[in-house]
C-alpha cells in the first residue's frame, strides 16, 4: 500500500481565500485508470468531530498560495453543472484547500446534502424545497446514484445541484492513494452516467476535511477543490428534527455550507422550519455554484 504524505499545519482560513478566486486556464481530459474493488463499510454520516483535523495544501513557490495536484483532466465538461444554464464559478477552476463557506456579504446561503437513503426521503426533501423555492446541492455517492439515477434527474430538473461524494462512501482518510482515485473516479462516472455531467465539486467521505491524498484523487477525477461546510447540525446521528433544526439556524450566517443528510427521517421533518428560519433571517437557500458566483 502506497504511504501516505505526513499531514501538515492548516492554513488559518481556507474557506474562501482571495487567491483561490483565480481561474485555472486550460482544457480538461478524461483520464482513464484501472479501478480497483474497495472493501469496507461505510460511515452513517461524514463528520468525525475534532480529532479529523485538516491537512494542508502545497503551497505554490514563492507566492504562499496553497494549491492542489493539478487535475490530469484537461477536456471541457458541460456549461451546466446541474443547476442553471451557466458555467462553473472561477473558484471551481481555482487550485487551493477545502472550500468551507463562500462570502459573507450577501444573504445566501448553501444547502448541501450527502446524498444516499431511500428514496422517499429523497423526494420528500425536493418536496419541501419546490414549496419554499430554495435550491440546494447534493452531494451524491455513487452507488446510490446508480441505484437511483432517476432521483438524480429528478434533482437536476428541479433546478438544484449534484456533486460527487465518492463512489461507495469509505473512510477516504485511511485508504491508500489507488483506492483514494478509486472512490473519487468512481464517484465522478456515476454521476455522468446519471446526469450527463460529472459536476464542478467533490466531497470526500468519512472525513469533514481533504487530505493532501484525497486532494490528489479529487484532481485525477477532474475536480480542483474539495468541499467542506462551517455549519454541521450532525444531523446523520439522528437528535431530532427540533434539535436539527435550532443547532442551523443558531449557527447559519451568510456564506454559510451546511451539511446535511438525505436518509435521515429528523433531517426531512426538520427541513421545512430550515428554510423558513432562514427567510425569517433574510437569507435564500441557493446552491453551491450560485452562491459562489457571488464573489
Amino acid at each position: 500500500m502506497p504511504q501516505r504524505p505526513e499531514p501538515e499545519p492548516e492554513p488559518a482560513d481556507p474557506g474562501f481565500p482571495d487567491d483561490a478566486r483565480r481561474p485555472v486556464l486550460g482544457r480538461r481530459t478524461v483520464l482513464a485508470i484501472g479501478l480497483t474493488g474497495i472493501s469496507g463499510a461505510a460511515l452513517a454520516g461524514c463528520s468525525t468531530g475534532p480529532a479529523d483535523a485538516p491537512a494542508a495544501a502545497p503551497t505554490s513557490a514563492g507566492t504562499g498560495a496553497t494549491a492542489s495536484p493539478t487535475p490530469s483532466s484537461t477536456a471541457p465538461r458541460p456549461t451546466t453543472s446541474g443547476a442553471g444554464t451557466q458555467g462553473p464559478p472561477a473558484v471551481a477552476l481555482s487550485s487551493g484547500p477545502d472550500i468551507t463557506h463562500g462570502p459573507r456579504t450577501g444573504n445566501h446561503v448553501a444547502l448541501t446534502f450527502h446524498g444516499q437513503g431511500p428514496e422517499s426521503m429523497a423526494r420528500d426533501i425536493l418536496a419541501s424545497c419546490a414549496k419554499a423555492r430554495a435550491t440546494v446541492t447534493v452531494f451524491a455517492v455513487g452507488t446510490w446514484l446508480e441505484q437511483y439515477a432517476h432521483v438524480g434527474r429528478e434533482v437536476v430538473a428541479a433546478g438544484h445541484e449534484l456533486g460527487n461524494h465518492t463512489w461507495s462512501h469509505q473512510q477516504m482518510k485511511q485508504l491508500s492513494s489507488a483506492q483514494a482515485v478509486d472512490e473519487a473516479v468512481r464517484g465522478a462516472k456515476a454521476l455522468k452516467a446519471a446526469v450527463g455531467t460529472a459536476g464542478w465539486w467533490f466531497r470526500p467521505s468519512g472525513t469533514q476535511h481533504s487530505t493532501a491524498t484525497i486532494r490528489a484523487a479529487a484532481a485525477t477525477a477532474g475536480y480542483h477543490r474539495c468541499v467542506s461546510y462551517d455549519v454541521d447540525p450532525e444531523d446523520f446521528k439522528d437528535p431530532g428534527a427540533e434539535a436539527v433544526r435550532a443547532r442551523t439556524l443558531a449557527a447559519v450566517r451568510p456564506g454559510s455550507i451546511v451539511s446535511l443528510h438525505f436518509g435521515h427521517q429528523g433531517t426531512v421533518d426538520a427541513l421545512p422550519g430550515i428554510l423558513a428560519g432562514l427567510h425569517a433571517k433574510g437569507l435564500q437557500a441557493v446552491t453551491l455554484s450560485t452562491m459562489l458566483r457571488e464573489q
